[in-house]
């Protein structure tokens, strides 16, 4: 413990020794004064510069490293009793260690008496060993040695303290970076893709709801009834589908326009934010589950459509697309608000938008489908009991996402309320459950009696149950790999029989840096996230692989850092970027701004391979969850 609060104080002399200073806070002076013809005090003194503490000789277990005076040659001479102090002594409690702490200001004065038979032949080496801080900074614990001998008169010797200015870890190295080459892995085309299907995906399960489902023959009804011309009712359909589009993509835009990318990756590990959609999440599942109706005033709708009515051409579609929306929000909200938060932690403008754009493709495709091929309506399923059963297990769904919300700002903000056992014992229930219902062993309110249970039934149920039994062993410990990116970290758990996950050596880059620095190995740095779906897959899947572990563990220094921490900083700052002000309060803020303003990159998972000088070895490394690449990387070949 004593180590690790060292190596903080050390880190915080790095950020200051970035500014290209050299501090001298504390200027020592040794003087023996003989005080008989036998005795005489070596007495230590320490001048202390204004708004610098020196910090005492009795500290705490745990705490900063105390003043220590070290005598290593004491010759023809003794000690008489111990070290005494002859300056005020402030006491005050640190909330940085969380303790009472102790330290002199302006100077400070250590006295050791010593006795002897002939002064003239009295010899004495040593050292002091300190540590020094202001309001903003520490030096690290440094020597300053002294030594007195060969004269009877009273011998002064002064000893100053020069700290060598140390590395400039925070200086911008993205040319160098960019000079190795693109980055491994994907953290843009791939994960757009990913997004743009995870949306068609939302668009689909949207489409089985009874929201809108049964608007689908009416509309596309209504459309071919309209025009006398079928190709002309046809046309209309189509761009009815394709009005469905531009109002969702246009939504996506709007967000990102308002927010923008690193506000939209701030709010998604909000803690206000996170709880409310976990709250909406849970409301919204109640109501499927038939408890009440959620519904937008009839009167928006009634307005649109009368506008709809009023208007010719694309526009009068246009209202039309945009009543379609409001009517089927209690079933498309749930889905649209968790595909947005889950691609705002992407770092990508187009994420919001890519993501809308797949889930209004898979929303309009079945208007156009059936306005070009008015058959396939009477092949379609009837509204019915069925639709109820889906939306009961949109709720099923829900409730378990809801969760992952709730466990971003758990982790965030450090409250340990949802820790990972405690998270996978709801997801087993919830699972369990839905398997029940899916055998017709549970029924709502809205459900219709059925006296069998289908197959498709039958299959989905056996599916809910293996999932539960699956999870079961992650109470132990188990890595469950299929729901890393949902499920708290395994460091979380309280109960752990698993030993082969790997956790960073350091949270702080400073403290890692300083580490590396000592110990002459390079770095790898791992921005990551709380809420950072991807960054939960690389651990799950890469870092557990034999080899990768290996070399994490004995060729370099990991140091993870989290951009969405939300604990505050003992002193917010402020940093000009791109010619404005930013406030840095948050440890999240600290490691966000690192990452932009020295690498020019703000997505995670980020990793980043470094000298113990803080320079690049090799290219930047993105998200790819296979072990041999990211092995190639290691080892830069």
């Amino acid at each position: 413990m004593l180590k690790k609060n060292i190596f903080i104080f050390l880190s915080l002399l790095i950020a200051s020794a970035s500014l290209g200073q050299i501090y001298e806070p504390v200027k020592w002076s040794v003087e023996q004064k003989n005080t008989g013809d036998k005795t005489a005090e070596i007495q230590i003194h320490a001048s202390i510069d204004e708004g610098w503490h020196l910090y005492g000789l009795d500290l705490p277990k745990g705490g900063p490293h105390p003043t220590t005076i070290v005598f290593e040659t004491l010759q023809n001479a003794s000690k008489v009793g111990e070290i005494q102090t002859a300056s005020k002594l402030v006491k005050q409690f640190d909330a940085n260690f969380n303790m009472e702490l102790n330290w002199y200001s302006n100077d400070a004065l250590f006295i050791q008496k010593i006795k002897f038979n002939d002064g003239s032949k009295v010899k004495i080496k040593g050292y002091v060993e300190f540590m020094a801080c202001n309001d903003k900074s520490c030096l690290p614990p440094s020597k300053s040695p002294f030594s007195i001998g060969n004269s009877k008169s009273t011998v002064v010797e002064k000893a100053v303290v020069v700290v060598a200015k140390a590395p400039d870890y925070w200086k911008p190295v993205i040319q160098q970076l960019n000079g190795f080459g693109s980055e491994e892995g994907s953290t843009g085309v791939t994960s757009l893709w990913f997004i743009f299907i995870a949306g068609m995906i939302g668009g689909f399960l949207a489409l089985l709801t009874p929201c809108v489902w049964p608007i689908i023959p009416m509309t596309v009804s209504f459309f071919l009834k309209r025009s006398d011309n079928k190709r002309l009712g046809q046309r209309d359909a189509v761009l009815y589908g394709l009005a469905i589009i531009f109002i969702y993509v246009l939504l996506g835009i709007l967000i990102t326009l308002i927010f923008g990318a690193s506000a939209l990756n701030s709010l998604s590990t909000n803690a206000i934010f996170n709880l409310l959609f976990f709250a909406l999440l849970v409301v919204f599942a109640i109501s499927f589950f038939g408890a009440f109706e959620i519904t937008l005033p009839s009167s928006w709708s009634t307005k649109l459509d009368a506008k709809a009515d009023s208007t010719v051409g694309f526009i009068s579609i246009l209202f039309m697309a945009f009543t379609l929306v409001l009517v089927s929000f209690s079933c498309t909200g749930p889905i649209i608000g968790t595909l947005l938060v889950q691609v705002s932690s992407s770092g990508s403008l187009l994420a919001p938008a890519i993501g809308m754009l797949g889930f209004a493709i898979a929303l309009s495709i079945p208007f156009s489908l059936f306005a070009l091929f008015p058959l396939w309506l009477k092949s379609m399923p009837r509204s019915g009991g069925w639709l109820n059963s889906v939306k009961v297990v949109l709720a099923f769904l829900e409730l378990a996402l809801a969760l992952k919300f709730f466990s971003v700002a758990d982790l965030a903000y450090g409250w340990h309320i949802l820790d990972r056992e405690v998270f996978l014992t709801i997801w087993i229930a919830i699972f369990a459950l839905l398997g029940f219902y899916l055998l017709g062993k549970i029924r709502f309110t809205h459900d219709s009696e059925s006296k069998h249970t289908s197959v498709l039934g039958v299959f989905l149920a056996i599916s809910s149950f293996a999932f539960s039994i699956y999870i079961i062993p992650g109470l132990w410990g188990a890595p469950l790999k299929a729901i890393s990116a949902f499920a708290p970290p395994l460091y979380t758990q309280d109960f752990n029989l698993y030993n082969n996950d790997l956790h960073p050596a350091f949270t702080d880059y400073e403290l890692g840096m300083a580490f590396a620095a000592e110990k002459k190995i390079p770095v790898i740095i791992d921005f990551s996230g709380f809420g950072c779906v991807n960054c939960r897959k690389m651990e799950a899947s890469v870092w557990t692989d034999p080899i990768v572990k290996e070399l994490l563990k004995k060729d370099f220094v990991l140091i993870s850092l989290f951009v969405d921490d939300k604990t505050s900083l003992a002193k917010p700052y402020d940093v000009i970027e791109n010619g404005r002000s930013t406030s840095i309060e948050t440890i999240g803020d600290k490691w966000s701004y690192l990452q932009r303003s020295k690498f020019g990159a703000n997505a995670q998972p980020f990793y980043v391979m470094l000298d113990n000088n803080g320079v690049p070895l090799n290219k930047s490394y993105t998200f790819n969850e296979n072990p041999a690449e990211f092995v190639k990387w290691l080892t830069r070949k």
